[in-house]
């Protein structure tokens, strides 16, 4: 059973989100927080397996709420999941490198959500892969100068190789069709990769490509 925390503060969209979660066989919400200190103290208290947080609350914000939860390590399970509007594009590169595990425009399909949930719990990170790239592309583009990090050498060839499929937004399956490897190969250099390079989760290791210069935002198109 995965347990999700919903975090937002329009009581509307957690009751339609909590419906929604608990229709499912796999999922429960055990909590809802309508702010981030909220959040945070709820995420510790009951540890749920997933955070599905909206950036805009009172109190506290959910990209600072998103940014303690992921720096605490007694938490490094949970997955966060920024929720976020078209309108409010800017804060999305920000909440990952802040070690959020993806996140969803709010009015995605319903089906989507509950994707989204599975994804997340099972590590697969970065969400809407569409437009993730996309939004992904144009914060990349306006960062600073990529410059690669000491930690990058420890990768052998194969995973740095693995490293910028991932950000290019590859799954495993893609990347196992890519390197003509089998999809527990590829998984095994993702995982290889992530533990060489500190990251919480997949979505990291697709800061980490753009940050390090593996994969340029043109690469995209």
């Amino acid at each position: 059973m995965i347990s999700v925390l919903l975090a937002d503060d329009q009581q509307l969209v957690r009751a339609g989100f909590r419906a929604l979660l608990d229709a499912q066989a796999d999922i429960t919400v055990v909590a809802e927080a309508d702010n981030g200190l909220q959040a945070v103290e709820r995420a510790r208290e009951l540890m749920p397996d997933v955070v599905l947080m909206d950036i805009r609350m009172p109190e506290l914000d959910g990209l600072e709420a998103t940014r303690r939860i992921c720096a605490d390590p007694a938490l490094a399970e949970v997955k966060v999941v920024v929720l976020t509007t078209f309108e409010m594009d800017e804060y999305v590169f920000d909440a990952l490198r802040a070690g959020a595990a993806g996140f969803l425009v709010k009015d995605t399909e319903p089906a989507e959500l509950v994707r989204a949930v599975r994804a997340a719990h099972a590590g697969d990170g970065l969400l809407s892969p569409g437009v993730t790239r996309r939004l992904i592309a144009e914060f990349a583009a306006r960062s600073k100068e990529p410059e690669q990090p000491a930690s990058l050498a420890r990768l052998t060839d194969r995973e740095r190789e693995v490293l910028a499929l991932v950000g290019l937004g590859l799954t495993n399956e893609e990347i196992a069709g890519r390197l003509v490897v089998s999809p527990l190969t590829a998984k095994t250099h993702v995982s290889r990769a992530m533990v060489k390079l500190g990251a919480r989760d997949r979505a990291q290791l697709v800061v980490l490509a753009y940050e390090s210069g593996l994969v340029r935002p043109g690469w995209l198109s």
